[in-house]
């Protein structure tokens, strides 16, 4: 591009970033626990962070249509569900049927203990059950609110979640984790993020360069892209590591790279990274530095606390 179509690009972009400030500000009071309903809605940390940010993404994107007042809480529960539910369409999945019954409507009141089994809804229920339940007896939506954002009727979902209730009380009290105990890789994939680890903690930014594809995509997930090894070079990697180190940790099943800050001779989490590997290069490198509720819950899940002050986060 030309001189003026680069400036055009910045000013928009500066625009765009404007307007993502303000509509963070809009969601904020939600954003932890739609990345809740997301987990549990997908039965994954994992999936549900990828919905959680697509999620995002759409809602701001979509926003300008909305010629009405809006209400942030439901625009955002209601995109995050049918998102959640097209994917499944789109993969074959049964996606159930919402069915009244001829029974008294009666508010439920009673507060079941089912942290435990809350992603395990996914492998027990229909995506359209499993949403039902969750917004109207874990999130308290109203029931018109939920059939709203399942297009159905409140007697639908006042049987649909009557009838998981019951279910889920049958259940026994432990539930097994899905999650896999084993990291999955190949000898060649596992020497690329050895030496990638290697390099990093002898703050070796050259050598750690030199593993990554030159057309490789670095994503700090709602933070910033970058979609060359030159890119990363002039600009997340300029400044070096200053003095972070980092082990491979088996979290939710995946092998990823956390990153630790020692404060006060304690360690605290400062990020989470996996790469995608394929030819001997890394060619992917994604980033969740910016994402508080996942590395809060990662911080939970391993025990270890995490960076709140890590600028230009600060939680």
């Amino acid at each position: 591009m030309g001189k003026k179509e680069d400036d055009a690009a910045l000013k928009f972009s500066e625009k765009s970033r404007e307007l993502k400030f303000d509509f963070n500000n809009l969601i904020e009071a939600y954003r932890e626990d739609l990345w809740k309903y997301c987990r549990y809605l997908t039965g994954s940390p994992w999936e549900g962070e990828d919905l959680y940010q697509e999620t995002l993404i759409k809602a701001f994107g979509a926003l300008y249509q909305r010629w009405h007042p809006t209400n942030p809480k439901f625009y955002i529960y209601r995109i995050a569900t049918n998102t959640w539910i097209d994917q499944c369409r789109k993969e074959k999945r049964n996606v159930g049927y919402l069915e009244e019954e001829h029974e008294p409507l009666e508010e439920f009141s009673d507060t079941l203990q089912l942290e435990q089994m809350l992603e395990q809804l996914f492998s027990l229920f229909p995506p359209r059950q499993t949403a039902a339940f969750l917004l109207m007896d874990v999130f308290k939506f109203t029931a018109s609110e939920v059939a709203g954002i399942l297009k159905t009727t409140p007697g639908a979902i006042y049987a649909t979640v009557r009838r998981i209730r019951s279910k889920l009380k049958e259940l026994p009290e432990e539930m097994n984790s899905n999650h896999p105990t084993t990291l999955n890789r190949t000898p060649a994939e596992e020497k690329v993020i050895q030496t990638y680890l290697k390099a990093f903690n002898e703050g070796n930014i050259d050598e750690m360069l030199s593993l990554i594809s030159d057309y490789s995509v670095n994503e700090a997930d709602l933070g910033f892209q970058e979609f060359t090894k030159d890119e990363m070079r002039k600009g997340s990697m300029q400044h070096g590591l200053r003095g972070l180190r980092a082990e491979e940790k088996l979290l939710w099943g995946k092998p990823v790279i956390v990153v630790f800050a020692d404060l006060e001779d304690e360690a605290h989490i400062h990020d989470i990274q996996y790469q995608e590997v394929e030819n001997g290069k890394i060619v992917a490198h994604r980033s969740f530095f910016f994402r508080k509720e996942l590395i809060f819950a990662a911080c939970e899940e391993l025990g270890i606390p995490p960076q709140l002050d890590k600028p230009p986060v600060q939680w």
